[in-house]
């Protein structure tokens, strides 16, 4: 595959780092990846499937929110609901610079934020979740013994994954405050659930959850084994290769200059 660095302006007014990584050939359509919580573009679970992806003729756009990876910003200003305004501006900027994105892929709360997103992306035929919870709000559990010194001082340093990120109240208001599968309700793409019945972090509940609210066409994908963040190559090749294939029965492809596909 090419990969090109890009930047685009967020939601907030920041620049946002972003990859777009394409087939060699021609591409078949164009996909929008979401990354985890505190993750970013470049974690092996989001560069892994973005291959794979490309050799099935796909061209994946995969960027850091606010105030992560090489994206400007301050975390503690940003929120679940910025993330998906965040996507939203990678949708538009993909339709104005290539075109608008048929697929969406999102990884734990990226897939979270993938869900509420794509209802308002007319272009987006598919969807596709990894390990993603049915409420935003499940991402305090993260840091629950130290949510009342947030609520209390307003914002604090929180310890998440080994990592320090300062979360402020507003984060936690807007993720208990946002309900997700009202917006599954209202998806009416398809879409591709994959969980593991072993993840501890986010239970495969959620993925049951998520399954019961949504329309068909609607599948889900049990990576049996797997922990959250897929840290086994082969679980994050199954993926890969199960989106790929999946993900062609949405696509539409792309005419080159001389009219060809």
């Amino acid at each position: 595959m090419k990969t090109s660095q890009i930047e685009f302006t967020g939601s907030l007014g920041v620049t946002l780092s972003e990859r777009l990584d394409e087939p060699e050939n021609n591409t078949r359509a164009f996909a929008l990846f979401s990354h985890c919580f505190t993750c970013s573009k470049d974690l092996p679970v989001v560069r892994r499937i973005s291959k794979v992806l490309t050799e099935h003729g796909f061209a994946v756009l995969r960027f850091d929110f606010s105030g992560l990876g090489q994206s400007e910003g301050d975390f503690a200003d940003s929120n679940f609901s910025t993330n998906v305004a965040d996507l939203l501006c990678a949708a538009d900027w993909l339709s104005r610079n290539y075109q608008s994105p048929k697929l969406m892929i999102g990884h734990s709360l990226g897939g979270a934020a993938v869900l509420a997103a794509a209802v308002k992306v007319d272009s987006v035929k598919a969807v596709a979740t990894i390990a993603a919870p049915s409420e935003p709000g499940h991402i305090t559990a993260m840091f629950a013994n130290q949510a009342d010194e947030v609520r209390r001082a307003g914002k604090a340093d929180v310890n998440i994954a080994g990592r320090t990120f300062e979360i402020s109240q507003q984060f936690i208001d807007d993720v208990e405050q946002f309900s997700l599968l009202e917006q599954v309700t209202l998806l009416r793409r398809a879409l591709l659930i994959f969980h593991s019945p072993q993840d501890v972090i986010v239970s495969i509940d959620h993925a049951a959850s998520i399954f019961k609210a949504a329309k068909h066409p609607k599948s889900f994908v049990s990576i049996d084994g797997a922990d959250h963040m897929l840290s086994n190559r082969a679980d994050t090749e199954f993926v890969a290769d199960v989106l790929g294939t999946w993900s062609l029965r949405y696509s539409v492809a792309v005419e080159d200059d001389a009219g060809n596909t």
